[in-house]
């Protein structure tokens, strides 16, 4: 349990509620992180049980039902013969774990594992999926609930992205479900090579340039609008401040909102970007602009010009320079290869989809960005960042 911290308020009541508040959930987080050394140890010992008898499935699903049986008498609910299989799955995806609880930031990688798993994302991009990397122990801060859900991600090292991203970022369940079901993990890898696979899943998202921070395509089902051609602009940008909480999930780490339609004035001539945020880990700003329609090069021009205005207007001492994010229905490949998109490392188009793609549709919209990057590198760019757009 995790030491009280002093709490400071206006009254002795908020002060006690505070202490009172905080050891509660000091208490609840203890409960989960044993709870879920209690299910790998209980796993391994029907692992064991039936590994030691005979084989055969009737004879595990009866070991199961006579076990769950007599927990049930003794402890009640939480022990059916379908969670005693959860349970015993639970130890089989992490069966080279130790039953400890690590600590935040100290998990080492250890070459322990040996499986070798695809999704159907990884495997239609051609990727080799090798997996010798496994996280020693348990995160103190992810429950019972996050496990299950993890377990049912095939591919190992996106297991371990997921894991990890849920840990550093406190990801409620509902939150890592939403992330690996529209395949964050596949959005965010620039590269297919193996290097960049382990590089994810070992570390998570690490931002320390522009390009780290755009996803391609950003996914926003939660807005609840139709793909109709009535659809404005306008309505696009309402949706998305109403629904801001989420955007701002889906925008990825270290956003703040700052507002919208910030105007921008040039000799008598006005501008207005759309939304603008501030990254607190990369330390800039970041202007979106909106586009309903396909990508073009008058969008792509108009941002270079925001930036520029932006970069020389508003930067402070300590502010790196503007990223520049347009959000486009349809995404012109021409345009983004044969224009600044291709050789200003601030500036960005990705696609936006109002609806959760299916795997299929996502390995398109993937394969897109690979020619994208490809030609970029046949053009002479600078390796892959001139391409991550």
């Amino acid at each position: 349990m995790s030491d009280l911290i002093q709490p400071k308020g206006n009254s002795l009541f908020d002060r006690v509620v505070s202490i009172l508040e905080q050891a509660r959930g000091n208490v609840l987080r203890a409960a989960n992180t044993n709870m879920v050394l209690a299910y790998w140890l209980i796993g391994r010992e029907i692992v064991q049980e039936l590994q030691g008898g005979q084989q055969r499935a009737e004879y595990g699903k009866q070991v199961i039902e006579e076990l769950s049986a007599r927990l049930k008498t003794r402890y009640g609910r939480g022990f059916s013969s379908t969670n005693l299989r959860y349970i015993r799955n639970f130890y089989t995806v992490y069966a080279d774990r130790h039953p400890e609880i690590r600590q935040i930031g100290s998990g080492e990688l250890t070459p322990d594992s040996k499986r070798q798993t695809q999704s159907g994302v990884l495997e239609d991009m051609s990727m080799a999926v090798e997996t010798s990397a496994a996280l020693r122990g348990f995160s103190p801060v992810l429950s019972w609930s996050h496990y299950q859900v993890l377990m049912g991600v095939e591919n190992v090292n996106e297991r371990l992205f997921y894991e990890i991203e849920a840990e550093k970022e406190g990801w409620e369940v509902d939150h890592l479900k939403r992330q690996i079901h529209s395949f964050l993990f596949a959005r965010l890898l620039k590269s297919r090579d193996k290097a960049a696979v382990m590089k994810l899943a070992r570390q998570g998202q690490v931002l320390q340039t522009a390009a780290d921070a755009i996803r391609n395509p950003y996914i926003l089902d939660f807005l609840g609008l139709p793909e109709a051609d009535v659809l404005h602009e306008s309505g696009l940008e309402s949706a998305i401040i109403q629904n801001l909480q989420s955007f701002l999930l889906e925008l990825g780490k270290g956003f703040a909102f700052l507002g919208r339609q910030k105007r921008l004035q040039f000799d008598a001539d006005y501008f207005y970007v759309d939304l603008v945020f501030y990254n607190c880990i990369l330390k800039c700003y970041l202007l979106i602009d909106l586009k309903i329609g396909e990508l073009t090069h008058q969008d792509v021009g108009q941002m270079d010009s925001y930036v520029r205005m932006f970069d020389d207007k508003y930067l402070t001492p300590g502010d790196n320079p503007t990223i520049g994010l347009i959000l486009c229905a349809k995404k012109n490949e021409t345009i983004a290869r044969y224009s600044v998109l291709n050789e200003n490392r601030q500036i960005f188009a990705s696609k936006y989809m109002l609806y959760l793609p299916t795997e299929e549709e996502l390995r398109l919209e993937i394969e897109k960005e690979r020619r994208l990057i490809e030609s970029a590198i046949e053009d002479g760019g600078e390796g892959g960042e001139h391409g991550e757009r």
